[in-house]
């Protein structure tokens, strides 16, 4: 099920969102140890969501920034999977996109005041 503030993808605000994946992929991964398909799920419901194409580029990317960790974990499903957290790092790094993210609310208001 879409989250019901969702807008289709060619709305105008993709460029947007995809420049706030990375927040909404830290975010999922502060909460515990996640495997891909379950970001993957937390993000369908929301306007974050994505394809696989898309979200292994990033983890990828948020690894080689060492914001993440990965561990493999046998699954009872088939092959073992990756499961990822954040790593110190990447704690201090979804910290900052929080602050900058309440500035910039913050800016919005002061510009035009709240609509």
């Amino acid at each position: 099920m879409k989250h019901a503030g969702c807008r289709k993808k060619d709305d105008g605000f993709a460029p947007l969102r995809k420049g706030l994946l990375e927040f909404a992929v830290l975010s999922v991964i502060s909460s515990h140890e996640v495997y891909a398909a379950d970001i993957l799920d937390k993000l369908d419901v929301t306007p974050f969501a994505t394809s696989e194409g898309t979200l292994y580029p990033l983890l990828s990317l948020l690894k080689r920034q060492a914001y993440l960790a990965y561990e493999w974990a046998e699954s009872e499903a088939g092959p073992p999977r990756k499961y990822y957290s954040l790593t110190a790092a990447g704690q201090k790094r979804l910290s900052e996109l929080h602050t900058y993210w309440n500035d910039l609310y913050k800016s919005l208001e002061m510009l035009g005041g709240k609509r």
